[in-house]
């Protein structure tokens, strides 16, 4: 699974180490060669993808390979974001997705429903395990206060307005602040007298390049139709980022807006988004070898960063993050276990944290195992050779990657303090809220252009809806239980490195376990903040006199440990400060060695990756998997246990071989998934997959454990993506689920029932 999310705090930059870039080498890289390999048909040899996620602006440069593919579109139609197809996929804010009808209708993944099921759903009405489908647009259900549908409209370069100078200036800090002071004018400047639309600031090559992004934001969004989870998460963490594969993770939504067709608040009278464009559903069948191109919202890899900052994933980040993770599902599966309404509420969490564990694993495996990790820094090595080998280079380039290191060593001196403290507020989000509030205390007698960004008045309503929402995933239990073994991991540290709420917390006594965990509990006993309405009026009116008198306990506690937060942020700002000026001439070596195109760092915004449709040896001596899987495969696999517990309905119409229209020719039967060579990370989630016509003929939704650690380098003879085949879509809706009022609307027939 490939859904992407970001908290709001800047100290969880410790726990989101990534960033994105471009493709090498050929089978394993080859450390002598960064270079692309000269391939595909043009060149009389097969084709074989070097990797990428591409600027719709980039291309251009691409048009003679994927003319050589097959493309039928005109390839300038993939440079423009505001034309068809890309004009018709949209974000969702963490998972991409795409319109597929002209009423806003949309199309995603499965998983990337999950908080929207959660949202509507009850020990009586469990949607994350049944599913739901609308008969009507009237019993189309809201998917919840934080839910968005993002349309980006336009793309502006600004790179002059945000760096003029800046080198000048000579304080990390006072350079950041000045950059973030640049940048808020821009988006100012872009939203003024626009309440429906959202600018944001993106960078590129390490702040080399940075653009100005103009989106559409969508507001009321509502279920339409989501299989079962016997469809949808056939397989579960058992399959997941496996191949073969036979999960129909798809899902669909509708974007509403008002009556003008500009966005609106949440409102039973709002109509059906009616976008500029939509996909169709592919004419022609989809066949191994088939250009196939994704276009979505990637979120980060980390092919751009240095060795230093592998060295300190594979050593500690990455094994801290798999014992949290293993730490806190085995908890909150626990939890659920003793009680219904805490597994539906802990639900999306459990996911989310399953997902990134096999993720984490497989990424350790290749970088450790796999030896990627040595592959990266030899690059590395060659790299500074290249550069010392020229004056010109030297001059240019010379000390970037030692300066790197030596900022990056100085940021990572309180790490373990900073990491357990990210585990703290992203455990016990009742702590998180009473932090937001006080934080929002401090900042709203402030001008806006002088308050963080986060609390500015743009985002006022959204900071308001999240606190609504979390009262649809909120349980004192869950939160109690995760607060104290977010603390239980922080007392393994040294001493010297806890964070100061753990003394609070301990109130002067023995920092025990038992002492702290009954500290937490008098916290919840104590505080009113459990109370969405109590939390959303604080946030709206509270001074900061008013929360220093204020008797409530979390919010006492939540008065201490706000400056500590804003002291690691201050730390984060000053290194980002820092980068600012020699990551940039890092990543423009790394362009000039290379000799060839680049693809920036994914940073959630607008990429396009192309390949084909094919398959691959998960070792050396092992057969090659076929690119398709089929029903037959699903039904055998089939236990009536969860995790391969499909609906009888599908069964049935797999056994009697109701197939009609959607048998692919040379298979004799449905296709559910299909594999290609494509380049996607967390965020594609839901990306719409497109032929060589640009219509629609599945949807990426996962990748495969062999190459987890193609987000550091990419390995062009095992990086995989898996996507949902159209076909299987289509017959689950006319043969197993009864959605033809959907398949109709997508330009669909259907015929088997």
């Amino acid at each position: 699974m490939l859904h992407f999310s970001l908290r709001g705090h800047a100290l969880l930059a410790l726990f989101a180490l990534s960033a994105l870039a471009p493709g090498c080498g050929s089978e394993r890289p080859q450390a002598g060669d960064t270079r692309p390999p000269a391939s595909g048909p043009a060149q009389g040899t097969p084709f074989e993808n070097p990797g990428g996620m591409w600027l719709p602006e980039q291309m251009a440069q691409h048009k003679d390979q994927l003319k050589a593919l097959g493309l039928e579109l005109d390839p300038a139609s993939l440079a423009d974001p505001t034309a068809s197809p890309l004009g018709a996929v949209v974000s969702l804010g963490g998972c991409s997705a795409s319109f597929v009808s002209a009423d806003g209708l949309i199309a995603t993944n499965h998983h990337c429903s999950t908080r929207a099921l959660q949202h509507n759903s009850t020990p009586e009405q469990d949607l994350l395990t049944n599913g739901y489908l609308a008969r009507t647009r009237a019993e189309e259900k809201w998917a919840g206060p934080t839910a968005r549908v993002f349309v980006t409209r336009a793309f502006r370069d600004v790179t002059a307005d945000v760096r003029r100078d800046i080198a000048s200036i000579p304080d990390d800090l006072a350079r950041y602040e000045e950059i973030e002071k640049r940048k808020k004018q821009l988006v100012a400047a872009c939203e003024e007298g626009r309440p429906e639309v959202r600018c944001s600031i993106a960078e590129y090559f390490g702040g080399g390049k940075i653009s100005l992004i103009e989106q559409l934001e969508i507001k009321d969004v509502r279920i339409v139709y989501v299989p079962h989870e016997g469809i949808g998460n056939f397989g579960g963490d058992i399959d997941n980022w496996r191949w073969p594969r036979h999960s129909g993770d798809f899902a669909f939504f509708r974007a509403y807006v008002g009556k003008d067709n500009r966005p609106a608040s949440h409102a039973e009278d709002n109509v059906p988004y009616r976008p500029a464009h939509h996909l169709k559903l592919a004419s022609a069948p989809l066949n191994q070898g088939d250009l196939v191109m994704v276009a979505g919202y990637p979120g980060t890899t980390n092919r751009l960063r240095t060795a230093a900052e592998v060295e300190s994933a594979v050593s500690w980040l990455y094994p801290k993050r798999v014992s949290f993770y293993e730490e806190s599902i085995a908890l909150l599966e626990e939890l659920g276990k003793r009680d219904p309404e805490a597994r539906i509420k802990a639900q999306p969490t459990i996911q989310g944290y399953s997902n990134y564990l096999l993720k984490t694993r497989g990424m350790l495996d290749g970088l450790v195992e796999g030896g990627l990790a040595r592959e990266k820094a030899k690059l590395e090595e060659e790299l500074k050779a290249w550069i010392d080998a020229d004056p010109a280079r030297k001059e240019a380039y010379g000390g970037a990657i030692e300066q790197i290191a030596a900022a990056y060593a100085e940021h990572q001196k309180t790490r373990e303090h900073d990491a357990a403290l990210s585990e703290i507020l992203s455990s016990a989000r009742l702590l998180d809220a009473a932090i937001t509030i006080v934080r929002m205390a401090g900042e709203r007698p402030k001008a806006d252009a002088e308050r963080e960004a986060e609390f500015q008045q743009r985002n006022w309503e959204r900071l308001e809806q999240a606190q609504v929402s979390l009262q649809k995933s909120y349980g004192r239990s869950i939160d109690q239980s995760t607060f104290k073994l977010a603390v239980k991991r922080a007392l393994r540290l040294d001493p010297k490195e806890r964070p100061a709420l753990i003394a609070r917390l301990a109130g002067g006594q023995a920092q025990t376990e038992a002492a702290l965990g009954a500290a937490i509990d008098a916290l919840y006993a104590g505080t009113a903040l459990e109370d969405a309405a109590v939390r959303v009026k604080l946030l709206k009116t509270a001074t900061l006199s008013e929360l220093e008198a204020s008797r409530d306990p979390m919010i006492r506690l939540a008065l201490e440990v706000a400056p500590v937060e804003e002291a690691i942020e201050a730390r984060d700002k000053a290194y980002l400060g820092a980068m600012t000026l020699v990551k940039p001439r890092f990543v423009e070596a790394l362009r000039a060695y290379r000799g060839g195109m680049l693809a920036p760092d994914a940073n959630g915004t607008l990429r396009i990756t192309y390949g084909t449709v094919r398959g691959y040896k998960p070792e050396i001596d092992r057969p090659m998997y076929r690119p398709f899987t089929v029903v037959s495969e699903l039904v055998k696999k089939n236990t009536g246990e969860p995790p391969f517990n499909a609906p009888e309905a599908l069964l049935e119409a797999a056994r009697e071989k109701r197939f009609g229209p959607y048998v692919a020719g040379d298979l004799g039967e449905v296709p559910v998934c299909f594999l290609s060579d494509l380049d996607i990370t967390n965020g594609n989630s839901g990306s719409a997959t497109l032929n060589a016509r640009g219509e629609l003929v599945g949807l990426a939704f996962d990748g495969n454990y062999e190459a987890m650690a193609s987000d550091w380098l990419f390995m062009p003879s095992i990086t995989r993506t898996i996507h949902v085949d159209h076909r299987y879509m289509q017959w689950v809706m006319d043969a197993v689920s009864g959605a033809d009022a959907v398949l109709e609307e997508m330009g669909g027939k259907p015929v088997l029932q």
